[in-house]
């Protein structure tokens, strides 16, 4: 568990305020569907120079993210439906390292 992906929609919905946005505490917000029917685990992304591997560990909201998003954005994320899409995020690894930019796209492997 390297890195953290959340969904950027999702991520804006639950915080309006961009420049609060990285107190979610992970590395990446993307514009990409996070649920399990489209990245299961041990799926590769390649991103900018990077290639990473979606893991197996659940991200679940804790006590940082109610505090800083709110009681219900948690009860939100860690809703039946929101486990269900992976609300929260997903863990992944570093399989190849490289630079990784604003803007770049997203491609599974």
């Amino acid at each position: 568990m390297q890195l953290n992906l959340i969904n950027a929609r999702l991520l804006a919905l639950i915080c309006p305020d961009p420049e609060r946005r990285p107190l979610s505490g992970d590395q990446l917000a993307v514009d990409l569907d996070l649920t399990s029917a489209n990245l299961p685990p041990w799926t590769r992304l390649a991103i900018g120079g990077a290639v990473i591997e979606v893991t197996d560990q659940p991200h679940t909201g804790c006590k940082k993210f109610s505090s800083r998003f709110g009681l219900d954005a948690l009860r939100f994320i860690n809703s039946e439906a929101g486990h269900d899409l992976n609300l929260r995020g997903l863990n992944a690894r570093v399989v190849e390292s490289g630079p990784i930019r604003r803007g770049d796209r997203i491609k599974k492997l």
